[in-house]
């Protein structure tokens, strides 16, 4: 079910303590993801739906949670999101109130098809990430921070897919982890199916890939933290933990200078 953005916009309103997302737009184009608020029988197995099925707004608190992959119970979604590598994709918030901790927005190679797909033993890899901005890790401007709108409109998410990856069938996954309660991490992922076309040949390499569960613990004193403390809470930088993100760039480089050696193996050495 398509709808345009600018119809929804106006059916805005309500307001939650967590959140997540259940929309999504691909160059103007509005689809419809699951919906905790909407009855089961009304979504289930349609073919409109593009989402993998979470049934409530509250976090994770485990990082090696199974739901952690795609929220819970996870259920694969029947169709999935047509879209160009090097395009736009937007997830559409109606409402977030947290204001500190990561967002990262991961993708994973279904193979096949994602219908059958397990995303908790996918290869999972980063295609943005966004962190501490500026200012101090309490006070500072975060990604989430400046992501939210308070005038009631929609606070709108916008990533490109790498123009170089393959096509084939993947799995996007929009994370929030929250970091505002001491020692307390909350996640909120959702995963939608993808249908990437275009002439990309490039996947990412090995450096890239993480399993989720798996890729966050609570010995990371980046998940386990206390922003408050008098350790942390002037602390101006944040690293993000997991893999570095991957734009299609970094596996090109690495073939461009493999394609530099000779016979006697000349290598060149990168400043």
């Amino acid at each position: 079910m398509h709808q345009n953005l600018l119809v929804v916009v106006g059916l805005l309103g309500y307001v939650v303590a967590h959140g997540g997302t259940s929309n999504y737009t691909v160059d103007g184009v509005w689809y419809d993801g699951y919906s905790p608020d909407a009855s089961a029988e009304s979504q289930d197995g349609q073919p409109w739906l593009i989402q993998r099925k979470w049934i409530t707004i509250d976090p994770i608190f485990e990082p090696d949670n199974i739901s952690l992959a795609c929220n819970f119970p996870g259920d694969p979604a029947p169709s999935s999101i047509p879209i160009r590598a090097g395009d736009n994709i937007t997830a559409v918030y109606y409402y977030w109130l947290h204001t500190v901790g990561p967002m990262v927005l991961w993708m994973a190679d279904c193979g096949a098809d994602c219908r059958t797909f397990n995303a908790s033993q996918g290869d999972w890899f980063k295609i943005a990430q966004r962190g501490l901005i500026s200012g101090t890790i309490q006070e500072g401007m975060w990604g989430q921070r400046l992501f939210q709108n308070w005038d009631g409109t929609p606070d709108l998410w916008t990533e490109t897919i790498p123009a170089s990856l393959k096509a084939g069938n993947y799995l996007i996954r929009h994370e929030i982890i929250a970091l505002h309660i001491a020692h307390k991490p909350q996640f909120y992922p959702e995963c939608a199916h993808l249908t990437v076309s275009g002439n990309g040949t490039e996947s990412p390499g090995k450096e890239y890939l993480a399993k989720i569960p798996g890729v966050y613990t609570m010995d990371q004193p980046e998940i386990k933290i206390d922003i408050y403390s008098s350790e942390v809470a002037n602390l101006t930088t944040y690293t993000i933990p997991g893999p570095p993100v991957w734009t299609g760039e970094n596996v090109a480089l690495d073939r461009l200078v493999e394609g530099f050696k000779g016979p006697k193996e000349r290598k060149i050495k990168l400043t």
